[in-house]
């Protein structure tokens, strides 16, 4: 029996977590024990007393994360059981692989630890905390990912100061917990990348787009490539790959740009067939001449982080889908995608159905994508789905 403060529900909230979902909502909470600070790992009970498991308590809609769905001792050796395991089916479904070391080692809900999120890059793993109790477990984290067998990793950087509750007051700073720098090239299905942890978005890179990218290298042969909102200029490196006559990648970010380029260059030296711009994506969409791709992905940021926005994303992602759907050539294909929890599948496509009416061109759904294998979905926790793709083709 552990001796954690208890958070009690009310009568008949325990439904979910008996039905193991991971989160507790505030308003399911019948009393809060005293001197309770944000951050703690917490046992849950029913209101009649039956433990329900336990968790980290933070202030918030969701004001408990759960861990166990038992009496569980959350300490260092239930992390490097549950990191391992983590590791472990990476491994086994071949995710981790010669020519590939850029990775998701953990993905919060979807590996049993609501809050965290690790992306492995060759030698270094980035940590984000999402939650208080994560935060502080952070260098407990750092010592088992460093210990797992075969995982290679010597580097922890810790990166988590636009990830955790601004509430909670934590000021964390991102830096190394276990390490130093040594390099920035990662491998992905036998292609090198500069990856910017340090000052990049989320851990860096975008590896939860690995799958799709190698999708699209087989539609790229003799295609005329447009690769908007580029980020690191993935997609652009696998068209490259894949034979596309012309690349054009564009992004707001000129800083997004070079690095498209160092990328193209690293992988490509000296090629001419790409061509990078730092645009507004909506501008040069509407100045570029008609039928001039006959390839176009369009992987915006999150256009709703939240459900008040929903309205408006979905009027975005219309307007986008339309305007590619108005200048792709016949023939054309397009891969279109939503990053946005907040958005579902079915609205998501229905934007994207909208879109194809208003252009009036025929229209044939090729592939439905998801997130990759190393971005697991919580059977309990749907809402781990966030990544949403079509892979149209345009006549």
């Amino acid at each position: 029996m552990t001796d954690y403060k208890i958070i009690r529900l009310r009568k008949g909230k325990e439904e979910s977590l008996l039905r193991f979902h991971p989160w507790v909502f505030s308003g399911a909470i019948d009393s809060l024990p005293d001197g309770l600070e944000e951050g703690e790992t917490v046992k849950v009970i029913a209101h009649d007393g039956t433990t329900l498991g336990t968790g980290h308590f933070q202030i918030g809609s969701i004001a408990v994360r759960m861990l166990s769905s038992s009496d569980e001792t959350i300490d260092e050796a239930f992390y490097t059981l549950r990191l391992r395991q983590a590791w472990m089916m990476r491994k086994a479904i071949g995710v981790i692989r010669p020519g590939t070391d850029a990775y998701r080692l953990v993905h919060g809900e979807g590996d049993f630890l609501p809050g965290l999120v690790v992306d492995v890059y060759g030698p270094t793993a980035v940590v984000q905390a999402h939650s208080p109790g994560m935060h502080f477990a952070r260098d407990i984290i750092a010592r088992a990912l460093v210990g797992l067998p075969g995982a290679g990793i010597s580097n922890v950087y810790y990166k988590s100061e636009t990830t955790l509750p601004y509430k909670a007051r934590l000021d964390p700073q991102n830096d190394y917990i276990i390490g130093s720098y040594s390099g920035d090239v990662a491998c992905e299905n036998g292609l090198k990348f500069h990856v910017d942890w340090l000052k990049g978005q989320k851990t860096g890179f975008f590896v939860d787009q690995r799958d799709n990218r190698a999708l699209l290298e087989n539609y790229s042969r003799g295609r005329r490539v447009l690769n908007m909102f580029c980020y690191t200029g993935g997609f652009s490196v696998y068209a490259m790959r894949g034979g596309a006559v012309s690349v054009d990648s564009v992004d707001s970010s000129a800083k997004a740009v070079t690095l498209t380029d160092a990328n193209i260059e690293l992988n490509f030296p000296g090629d001419g067939r790409h061509h990078s711009h730092a645009e507004d994506a909506f501008r040069f969409l509407a100045d570029m001449a008609p039928d001039a791709f006959d390839l176009i992905v369009l992987d915006p940021p999150a256009f709703a982080k939240h459900r008040s926005a929903i309205r408006n994303a979905l009027r975005g992602y219309q307007r986008l889908n339309a305007k590619a759907f108005s200048k792709i050539a016949p023939g054309g294909i397009l891969f279109t995608f939503s990053c946005s929890q907040a958005i579902t599948r079915e609205q998501f496509r229905l934007a994207v159905f909208s879109a194809a009416a208003e252009s009036r061109r025929k229209v044939r759904i090729l592939h439905q994508l998801t997130q990759p294998a190393d971005h697991p979905v919580n059977i309990y926790h749907p809402e781990g789905e966030y990544l949403k793709g079509l892979i149209l083709y345009v006549e």
